[in-house]
């Protein structure tokens, strides 16, 4: 749906597409296609737009991880520009539970927003994670924070994501359970818990450890 202004109200499933990057417009351009192939021929679609994901096992490319890894080993904390781009989160369980409501219950042809009703700066997320940080594991000397660095921003980086979940909630009676704060926290100390696969998965050895669990 592209980038919203601060006091825009979150998008709905009538909203307009408006990618404002390559990658938002491939998204885009495959929600155009599986509706063509809906309308043409009948196929059975159902959309689902989510918000920014968080939880265990997500790659560490993607902001939560990231901090978590680069802070536990002494590197720079990355925020892109100024940090105020806003972002609503979902926990992965939330979504997981969304997406099975949305099989078994709904329409077809229909798109539903699964959002989390959490809008957060990505620096609120980077200094949550520090403040998360600083109790279950304190630096020898001063905060994680002091560790955050504000880097150039990207090309293309939209100012404020939000939608708009009530189709969901009215239709399909979902709404999202895990609290963004302890659902933060919770992911973060699993990322603790589990170093090893973070470790090889930064490494791209990430199949070794797919291969020990099963040995």
């Amino acid at each position: 749906y592209g980038s919203l202004d601060k006091n825009e109200s979150p998008s709905t499933e009538e909203s307009q597409y408006k990618p404002n990057s390559p990658y938002s417009a491939s998204k885009a351009a495959s929600d155009h296609l599986v509706r063509s192939y809906y309308k043409t021929y009948d196929f059975p679609v159902i959309t689902t737009h989510c918000s920014n994901n968080y939880g265990p096992y997500q790659f560490p490319e993607k902001l939560i991880p990231l901090i978590v890894f680069n802070a536990i080993n002494e590197k720079s904390l990355p925020v892109y520009g100024d940090g105020h781009q806003i972002r609503d989160w979902i926990h992965v369980e939330d979504h997981c539970k969304a997406i099975i409501k949305v099989v078994e219950n709904g329409t077809v042809g229909h798109t539903y927003n699964i959002g989390g009703n959490n809008q957060k700066t990505n620096l609120e997320v980077v200094q949550l994670i520090c403040k998360i940080l600083d109790k279950s594991r304190p630096r020898q000397k001063g905060s994680y924070s002091d560790l955050i660095t504000f880097i150039k921003d990207r090309p293309g980086h939209d100012r404020r994501y939000a939608i708009n979940s009530l189709k969901m909630m009215n239709d399909l009676d979902w709404t999202p359970k895990v609290s963004f704060n302890l659902g933060v926290e919770s992911t973060v100390e699993w990322y603790l818990e589990n170093l090893e696969w973070l470790k090889e998965i930064n490494t791209g050895d990430y199949l070794n450890w797919i291969k020990k669990q099963y040995q």
